[in-house]
C-alpha cells in the first residue's frame, strides 16, 4: 500500500461508522482518479478530517500540529514521519524539488496531501483545502 493509502485507510479507520469504507488504495491526483480504472475505489465520502484529525491528536496525549505540520499529520495517524518514509511520500506525490531540503519539502508534502484529501472527497477547512 502507498503511503497516502495508508493516510487514507487511517483516516477511514476513524470516521464514524455510517461512512462508508474504501474498497481499495485512493488516487492522489484528481485527473488520475478520473482516469483510473472502472474499479477505482470510492472517495473520502465526505469524511470530516479536521475532525477526525483532532480527535486523532486528543487522543494521542502529544502536542500535534496536524494543521500545519506533515510530521505530526503523520504522528497523528500512527503513521511512521521519519525523514526516508516522507521522501518516499513525496516521491508518490511527484515532488520535484530538492529531497536534501526537509523544510521545503515537509511544507509542500503537508499542502499536497491536504489538496489530495480533499480531491478524494475529504472535507477540510477552507484554509487547508487550497
Amino acid at each position: 500500500m502507498s503511503i497516502f493509502g495508508d493516510i487514507v485507510h487511517k483516516l477511514f479507520g476513524k470516521a464514524k461508522p455510517d461512512q462508508p469504507a474504501p474498497a481499495a488504495e485512493p488516487t492522489p491526483d484528481p485527473a488520475a482518479a478520473q482516469a483510473a480504472a472502472p474499479d477505482t475505489p470510492a472517495p473520502l465520502a465526505d469524511v470530516d478530517v479536521a475532525a477526525v484529525m483532532d480527535q486523532l491528536v486528543s487522543e494521542s496525549g502529544q502536542t500535534l500540529n496536524w494543521r500545519t505540520s506533515i510530521v505530526d499529520t503523520m504522528k497523528a495517524l500512527g503513521i511512521d514521519s521519519s525523514l526516508d518514509h516522507r521522501k518516499q511520500l513525496a516521491q508518490e506525490l511527484k515532488y520535484s524539488g530538492d529531497m536534501n531540503d526537509s523544510a521545503s519539502m515537509n511544507i509542500w508534502l503537508h499542502k499536497q496531501v491536504m489538496q489530495a484529501l480533499a480531491a478524494n472527497g475529504g472535507k477540510l477547512p477552507a484554509d487547508l483545502a487550497s
